[in-house]
């Protein structure tokens, strides 16, 4: 028996297994009368048994008709969580967004973010997804989040994205590092320092080494971490220097923040998949992110 074509008749035969009635059942599913009575001899044709018999001016389920109808009501309370599921996907005032982000942004920037779009839409639920920008994006790119807000935004045919905001690119050191007391720092001046970067993956890591690269410099690591504040804490201990942006707390001390020069920046974006169309909370979200202008960093 084809599926498909039975799954609109699951309701009939779960409504008669509650009331042997046609006519009312008919009113109940929404449908004219006739077209219930033909869909009930359309099963009978195709199971080869009949599943009502007419007693009087009512039906009655056979024994057939019975286990058919025990079997549409536990297949439709199967199917009813995942239409609900569905119809909040397609609500934008209850649909779910999956949000994957860097780390950093976990500490008030998504939080902020989040918290002016449930002020509009309070039923919309949330997924937040952290991890190094490489994860992020691939995680975007086999569609396990809707956006992903990265440094740099992500290139490839694939992906559409819009610039949100940037961050001035700044070199930390040591209080007592012969740089501390300079009003700026220069690439070039890194040349033959200890360097203490993130781990490969990160989207800061991919910056600093393209900014090396194009200068001509090898830089010389000393150190790989996965969390800024680490890094920033191996550079007050006097390990070596960094580049990282400005901290959004007070730094620790012993440190001393320098701006580059030229001035350079890392550039946040929201990205999401070009060819897979987005749930309405999601499109929804992302008009809220390009345009809140307290966003902006």
């Amino acid at each position: 028996m084809d599926e498909l074509e039975l799954a609109p008749k699951l309701a009939v035969l779960k409504a008669l297994a509650a009331d042997e009635h046609v006519t009312r059942v008919a009113e109940r599913v929404g449908l004219p009368q006739p077209t219930v009575s033909r869909w009930l001899a359309e099963i009978g044709e195709q199971l080869g048994a009949p599943v009502v018999v007419k007693t009087g001016r009512r039906v009655r389920l056979t024994r057939a008709g019975r286990l058919l109808a025990d079997a549409a009501a536990r297949s439709l309370a199967a199917l009813e969580p995942g239409l609900r599921e569905v119809e909040e996907e397609l609500d934008p005032e209850k649909g779910r967004v999956v949000l994957g982000f860097l780390h950093m942004l976990g500490r008030s920037l998504v939080p902020e973010l989040v918290r002016g779009f449930r002020a509009e839409h309070p039923h919309v639920r949330f997924g937040l997804i952290q991890n190094a920008r490489a994860a992020v994006v691939e995680k975007l790119r086999q569609g396990e989040i809707d956006l992903a807000l990265v440094a740099p935004p992500p290139e490839g045919p694939e992906f559409g994205s819009a610039v949100l905001f940037e961050q001035e690119l700044i070199v930390v050191v040591p209080s007592t590092h012969r740089l501390a007391t300079t009003k700026s720092v220069r690439l070039k001046d890194l040349e033959h320092e200890d360097l203490i970067l993130l781990e490969h993956g990160y989207g800061l890591r991919q910056i600093t080494d393209d900014m090396f690269a194009a200068a001509g410099i090898t830089p010389r690591t000393a150190f790989e971490s996965q969390e800024i504040e680490t890094v920033r804490g191996l550079v007050a201990a006097g390990l070596g220097v960094a580049l990282l942006t400005r901290a959004e707390t007070t730094p620790p001390a012993g440190l001393r923040e320098l701006p580059l020069t030229p001035r350079a920046s890392r550039v946040f974006g929201l990205a999401w998949l070009k060819d897979q169309p987005l749930p309405p909370a999601v499109r929804a979200f992302r008009e809220h992110a390009l345009s809140n202008h307290d966003f902006q960093r």
